[in-house]
C-alpha cells in the first residue's frame, strides 16, 4: 500500500513539474512572435476586417449603403449615399454628396484624390468603414474595411503545430541574379517578380530549395508543402527569412510561416506557390489551416 501511495506522488509530482516547465528561449521567442501576429491581424490594418474587394469602371461609381449604388457598402454601417468615386485615365478621385460625414482622418472630406498618391494610400472613413484604392495590373478596386466585421469579431486565433527548433533549419543562399519568378495569383492574374536567388536545406537528409524574393531587409518566401493537404491552407503558406550573412547563410525558421490573407478573408489577391516552391515534404511547423476558404 506504501508503495503504490509512493508511485502515485512520483505521478502527480511529475505532471505538476510538466505543468510549470518553463518555455525555452527559443520557445518564448516564437510564442511572443505568434502573439504580435495575431495582434496585427486583429488592428485596423489587419485583414480580418476586409468587407469588400470592388473593382472600378472607368467614370462614375456611385458608393454607399442603398442598392442603387454601383459600390454598395454594408448598409447597416453606411448612410444610403455617400458620393461618387471616379476614375479616369488611371487618376481616381472621390466627390461627397453635401452632408455626407466622410473624413479623411479626423478632416472632413468634399473631394480628394485617391490614386496615385505618394506614400501610404489615402484612407476615407465613414462610420465603422475605411476604403482606399488598390492598383493590379492595369485595374483599379476599392478595398474596403469594416472595423465591426463578423470574421473580426468572430475570430479566436489560430492553430499551430507544435514549437520546435529542428524546423529551425540552416539554409545556403544561392544567387539567381536575373531570375524571374512567373507568379500567380488567387484571382488567376500572372505576373513576374525579380527573384535575388534560392535558398538550399536540408530536412531528414533530402535537399529542398525555396526561390525567394526581396522584402524590405528580408526574403520572401511563398511556399507549399505536403500539410496543404489537409492540415494547412491549400494555397500555401508565407515566411520570411534573414538575408544571409558575409558567408552566404541564413535560417529558414518554418515556426514562422503563416497563412496568407486569402485565408481569413474571400477579399484579398495572394499570390500562389510557384512549381518549384511546392516541396515535396510535409513542413510540421508554424500555422495551421484557419476557417474554411
Amino acid at each position: 500500500m506504501k508503495k503504490n501511495s509512493i508511485i502515485l506522488s512520483v505521478i502527480l509530482l511529475s505532471g505538476l513539474v510538466s505543468a510549470f516547465r518553463l518555455d525555452s528561449p527559443y520557445e518564448s521567442e516564437i510564442k511572443s512572435w505568434q502573439q504580435k501576429r495575431i495582434e496585427g491581424l486583429k488592428s485596423e490594418n489587419g485583414w480580418l476586417n476586409l468587407a469588400g474587394l470592388i473593382w472600378l469602371e472607368e467614370g462614375e461609381n456611385t458608393i454607399g449603403g442603398d442598392a442603387k449604388n454601383k459600390i454598395v457598402f454594408p448598409s447597416d454601417h453606411s448612410d444610403a449615399n455617400l458620393g461618387k468615386i471616379i476614375l479616369k485615365d488611371g487618376k481616381v478621385t472621390f466627390e461627397a454628396y453635401n452632408n455626407t460625414s466622410v473624413y479623411n482622418g479626423e478632416q472632413p472630406v468634399n473631394q480628394t484624390i485617391l490614386f496615385p498618391y505618394e506614400g501610404r494610400p489615402v484612407v476615407l472613413k465613414h462610420k465603422s468603414l475605411r476604403w482606399f484604392v488598390i492598383k493590379r495590373g492595369e485595374q483599379y478596386a476599392i478595398r474596403l474595411r469594416d472595423l465591426e466585421s463578423p470574421i473580426l469579431k468572430e475570430f479566436k486565433g489560430i492553430n499551430t503545430f507544435p514549437i520546435s527548433e529542428n524546423w529551425r533549419i540552416k539554409a545556403k543562399f544561392v544567387p539567381t541574379q536575373g531570375k524571374k519568378l512567373k507568379i500567380t495569383d488567387i484571382t488567376g492574374r500572372t505576373y513576374e517578380q525579380d527573384s535575388p536567388g534560392k535558398l538550399v536545406f536540408t530536412v531528414d537528409g533530402k535537399e529542398y530549395s525555396l526561390d525567394a524574393t526581396s522584402s524590405g531587409n528580408d526574403l520572401s518566401l511563398v511556399f507549399g508543402d505536403l500539410t496543404n493537404q489537409h492540415d494547412s491552407y491549400g494555397g500555401g503558406r508565407f515566411l520570411e527569412v534573414p538575408k544571409p550573412d558575409a558567408d552566404g547563410f541564413t535560417y529558414v525558421d518554418f515556426n514562422k510561416a503563416y497563412n496568407p490573407p486569402c485565408a481569413f478573408t474571400p477579399y484579398a489577391t495572394c499570390p500562389l506557390p510557384t512549381p518549384d516552391n511546392k516541396l515535396k515534404v510535409a513542413i510540421l511547423a508554424g500555422e495551421k489551416r484557419y476557417g474554411n476558404h
